[in-house]
């Protein structure tokens, strides 16, 4: 979870700029969404004025584009920690599926911007690039149950797109609440990955 953030008098002199104002506007994501604030309300979170978030960044979806590709990279560290020291190709996606409900439910801000904030991919490369990452960290795990590169980049997405539904279930309070739901949901995305590779296998 982002820190909280420490205000201070509108104008005073700020020695972490940018920060102050990613770690703000990710509050505000948390409370509004990705599309429910201002660069001047979260500049009055990070307790600057309103013309500061400028030095750094043209308007506010350049902001959710760093934050996004922030995104991005905790699901690669996560997503990397989860299969890291497994050697079974299909209990590595198995545990990456679960990965991914974990990583929307214990960074729910971050979940948001990343997927829902609408962001032109023609102006923000970075976030794609990091997204990028992510595939390739994961492609030559799937790349042992396909026949070529196009249908393990199918297999990854049908067991990200499985995980990524049951994440948002969870979320919205479909599958319960709790730490309870959260590990039942983890096993569900994991039990769904292992059924999307034996229908493959069995196809």
């Amino acid at each position: 979870m982002a820190p909280p953030v420490t205000r201070r008098p509108v104008g005073h002199h700020h020695g972490d700029l940018r920060n102050s104002l990613l770690r703000a506007s990710l509050e505000l994501v948390g409370e509004r969404g990705p599309h429910g604030f201002t660069l001047a309300e979260a500049s009055r979170r990070a307790g600057v004025s309103v013309a500061a978030p400028y030095k750094h960044f043209a308007d506010r979806d350049a902001l959710l584009a760093e934050l996004a590709t922030q995104g991005y990279r905790e699901q690669r560290n996560r997503f990397a920690a989860a299969v890291k020291g497994i050697e079974d190709p299909a209990d590595q996606l198995a545990s990456f599926a679960a990965a991914y409900v974990r990583f929307a439910a214990e960074e729910p801000a971050l979940f948001d911007v990343t997927f829902n904030a609408g962001l032109d991919r023609s102006r923000f490369a970075e976030p794609a690039a990091a997204g990028d990452e992510v595939a390739r960290l994961l492609l030559p795990v799937a790349r042992q149950f396909a026949s070529d590169p196009d249908a393990a980049f199918d297999l990854l997405l049908r067991i990200a797109a499985a995980a990524h539904g049951l994440a948002v279930f969870l979320r919205q309070g479909l599958l319960g609440v709790g730490i309870a739901a959260l590990s039942d949901t983890e096993e569900k995305a994991a039990r769904t990955a292992r059924a999307i590779l034996r229908q493959d296998a069995g196809s």
